[in-house]
């Protein structure tokens, strides 16, 4: 069996190319990586953004264990890792996480604190006392997870809409509830990032549009309320993607990738991924890009193309 070193040198050979947030807490908690090439097979590729693999992504390439796969992920240069399920992993694993992303100074970035809540109920649109009780029962339960990974960002999903109060009603219970979400992060400098969701995939969402999440960011003025810009979501719900981010960047601390139509890695839709992440790097950007997305291709191949991919969308 070849060992992880071979596997990285196997990559290499086979051709694999080499987020501001605003308020109180300080713009971008750790430095971007520096713009270099790798200089031969044992030299790490650097990114200018900071992309964020999940679990899964190479477990051919990088193993079956966790660990193992954040090994193979740092040695490609990846500096940050993402992981929606991580709430509902034991606190063991949650340490194994943590404590190897700390070796390797990379980055936890999100994980969704609301299943429950967030698909299926309307607990921020509708006035219902249950599900937005249980919300903020989730929030508070996401607190030992993330400082178990030193995780400074968490998904949120503002649910369902309450289509028997009009959406200004909606709105205003929402910006509520978000409030008091804001009282549970705020002492642990954490920041939910609400992320708007596309009526494709998604249909019946009360958060779907970037100008939407703008307002319920400023109405609740929080630095520990921002928005989750979820490029893939964004791109089917109303495009115009540039000029979003920049209507929005105050109040963006969070990027997630994913292009349109399949959502798979950038390069194989309709989305000019290096022209986005080019604006964004140029605007300051330190945050992550969360890769939240599957392969066009299954087994080692098609997660060599992933890195490619990342590295062609890299390359401006």
């Amino acid at each position: 069996m070849l060992t992880r070193r071979e596997l990285m040198k196997n990559v290499a050979a086979g051709g694999a190319a080499t987020i501001a947030l605003s308020g109180a807490y300080p713009r971008g908690t750790a430095a971007g990586p520096t713009q270099a090439q790798p200089a031969g097979p044992e030299a790490k590729r650097t990114f200018k953004l900071r992309y964020a693999p999940h679990f899964g992504m190479f477990t051919n390439l990088g193993g079956k264990d966790m660990i193992d796969q954040i090994k193979f992920m740092a040695d490609q240069g990846f500096t940050a890792l993402e992981d929606n399920g991580l709430r509902h992993r034991s606190a063991k694993d949650q340490d194994r996480i943590g404590k190897e992303l700390a070796r390797l100074n990379m980055t936890m970035g999100v994980f969704i604190v609301n299943m429950g809540t967030g698909f299926g109920t309307a607990a921020f649109a509708g006035p219902d006392k249950g599900p937005r009780e249980a919300f903020l029962k989730e929030c508070k339960e996401s607190i030992e997870a993330a400082k178990r990974v030193n995780a400074k960002w968490m998904t949120v999903i503002p649910g369902r809409q309450y289509t028997r109060l009009h959406r200004d009603y909606q709105t205003q219970l929402a910006v509520e509830l978000l409030k008091r979400a804001c009282e549970i992060f705020e002492p642990h400098r954490m920041i939910m990032v609400i992320e708007p969701l596309n009526f494709r995939d998604h249909p019946g969402q009360f958060l779907q549009r970037t100008g939407q999440a703008y307002h319920l960011c400023k109405s609740v003025n929080s630095a520990a309320c921002k928005i989750l810009f979820d490029i893939y979501h964004q791109q089917i719900t109303e495009g115009d993607l540039i000029p979003n981010v920049d209507r929005a960047w105050s109040e963006i601390a969070y990027i997630q990738a994913g292009d349109n139509p399949g959502r798979r890695e950038p390069g194989t839709g309709e989305i000019n991924f290096r022209n986005v992440f080019a604006h964004v790097h140029r605007k300051g950007f330190k945050g992550i890009v969360g890769m939240e997305h599957g392969l066009s291709r299954g087994g080692p191949e098609g997660e060599k193309a992933l890195i490619d991919a990342y590295a062609a969308a890299d390359s401006f």
